[in-house]
C-alpha cells in the first residue's frame, strides 16, 4: 500500500478519534480514497500493520476505530485472532466477552488518539 495511502487511513481514524465515533470498514475506505482492486482487504492488512505498530510501542490501537458493518459495532474476526496473538485477548470472536474486550481498546484508543497533539 502507497505511503500516501496509509496517511489518509490514518488521518481518519485520528478524524474518528476525535469524535469518538467509529467509522465501518466501507466508510474507512471510502473516506481515506483506498484504490481498488481489493480495497477492504487491503484496508484490514493496514489495520493488521497498525495495531501491530501500536502494540510494539505501547500505545492503544488506532485501529480499533474502525468496525464491521457485517458485526455491528464491532471489528472483524482478524481484530480478535490479531489480539489473541498479541497477548492481549483471549477469548471467543462474538458475544458478550468480545464486545467488552473491544469497548476497552475501544475507549483506550478514543482516550489516547483523541487529544489533539496525539499524532504519533
Amino acid at each position: 500500500m502507497e505511503e500516501k495511502t496509509r496517511a489518509q487511513i490514518r488521518r481518519v481514524l485520528l478524524a474518528c478519534a476525535q469524535t469518538g465515533i467509529p467509522v465501518t470498514y466501507r466508510d474507512l475506505v471510502a473516506q481515506a480514497q483506498v484504490p481498488p482492486p481489493h480495497s477492504i482487504h487491503n484496508t484490514t492488512l493496514e489495520l493488521e500493520s497498525l495495531i501491530r505498530e501500536d502494540h510494539s510501542a505501547g500505545r492503544p490501537l488506532l485501529a480499533a476505530l474502525a468496525v464491521s458493518r457485517g458485526n455491528p459495532g464491532l471489528p472483524g474476526h482478524g481484530f480478535f485472532h490479531l489480539l489473541a496473538e498479541l497477548g492481549r485477548y483471549d477469548g471467543p470472536e462474538r458475544g458478550p466477552e468480545a464486545a467488552a474486550a473491544f469497548e476497552r481498546e475501544l475507549r483506550a484508543a478514543i482516550d489516547y488518539w483523541g487529544q489533539p497533539q496525539a499524532d504519533a
